[in-house]
């Protein structure tokens, strides 16, 4: 199931799983545990996304990149619900949490499901299904961008360098997203056909 941690524009309200307190975050069995700083970072930092149980700590310490990740993570699986079923992205435990790994990671695991995507639309135009699938997942990134934004926003901590390292991640997805697209038209196959009919009429 998807990680409830969507937030609107009362995130405030809407972040049932998540702990604000700085040197306490809570457990799957509802006990508290001291933590340092540095401790809940590398908590964050290490949880694995899709985990939906663990309730992440969340401060103006934390690495917000890691919130953006799983916010566009999650809602690219509510996305893909409908044809994968549940958490259709999965991640690994241990991150690099920077823009470039941020966006990388997103670009790759979304349209890691290009194939399978084509193979449950038999019969259709090529490039229009290749739309289909990067309007679905491209929803759903937009869509956890602005949650991570509104959560961010919601803790007071979205300036500086969080919201220029959001910005650059999100201007590298939109990127990482229009190469993939590009590479996989069909119409890309039509620029050496194009450039030969000048040689032809040379000839």
């Amino acid at each position: 199931m998807s990680i409830p941690i969507a937030a609107g524009a009362n995130s405030s309200s809407s972040l049932n799983s998540v702990n604000t307190d700085d040197s306490k975050v809570r457990q799957k069995d509802g006990s508290s545990t001291e933590m340092s700083v540095n401790d809940k970072s590398r908590l964050q930092l290490n949880a694995s996304i899709m985990q939906a149980s663990l309730n992440v700590s969340i401060g103006s310490q934390n690495d917000p990149l890691a919130l953006v990740y799983k916010s566009a993570i999650t809602s690219i699986n509510e996305a893909l619900k409908g044809q994968y079923g549940d958490d259709a992205v999965q991640n690994a435990a241990s991150q690099d949490n920077s823009p470039e790994a941020t966006a990388s990671r997103i670009v790759s695991l979304s349209t890691g499901f290009f194939e399978a995507y084509k193979k449950q639309h038999p019969g259709d135009d090529d490039d229009a299904t290749l739309q289909k699938f990067m309007d679905t997942i491209s929803g759903g990134m937009e869509k956890g961008f602005k949650e991570a934004r509104d959560i961010l926003g919601g803790l007071k901590v979205l300036g500086g360098d969080i919201a220029s390292n959001i910005d650059k991640t999100y201007a590298l997805v939109q990127k990482g997203y229009a190469d993939f697209q590009a590479a996989h038209s069909s119409k890309k196959a039509d620029a050496p056909a194009a450039s030969d009919k000048p040689d032809t009429k040379a000839a």
